[in-house]
């Protein structure tokens, strides 16, 4: 994709602009917050957000429980999980309540962990 396509920011892809970033005070003086790791891997609930790479290492516990839960990788993958990722149950009030109850300062929702999905609506994958 041509870099055009993207917006500018403050910095440039180099070290001498990436070291004049300052931790911003509001985030030094936060003390607690939360960072959600939540996507597709949470629908086989097994492990960790490692499944979608785990699964596929023979040998490891999650290769194992996907093929006794769900069969061989090769008929059931992960982009199967994708359409049962339904977040039905999803109460971002609840959420909100929570957090601030246990004194979160700050929230940050992982918006595309390693396994390429998107926790956004982007035309970029589906």
């Amino acid at each position: 994709m041509p870099q055009s396509t993207f917006c500018r920011g403050p910095f440039t892809a180099d070290w001498s602009s990436l070291s004049a970033y300052a931790v911003p005070k509001w985030y030094q003086d936060a003390k607690f917050g939360i960072f959600i790791h939540w996507g597709v891997y949470s629908v086989p609930a097994f492990g960790n957000e490692w499944y979608p790479r785990n699964m596929y290492l023979r040998g490891t516990p999650e290769f194992e429980h996907h093929v006794k839960t769900y069969g061989p990788q090769s008929r059931f993958g992960f982009k199967d999980f994708i359409p049962l990722f339904k977040v039905e149950n999803f109460d971002p009030s609840a959420w909100t309540a929570l957090f601030r109850k246990a004194g979160a300062r700050f929230v940050v929702p992982v918006a595309e962990h390693h396994d390429g999905f998107a926790m956004y609506e982007t035309s970029l994958t589906k």
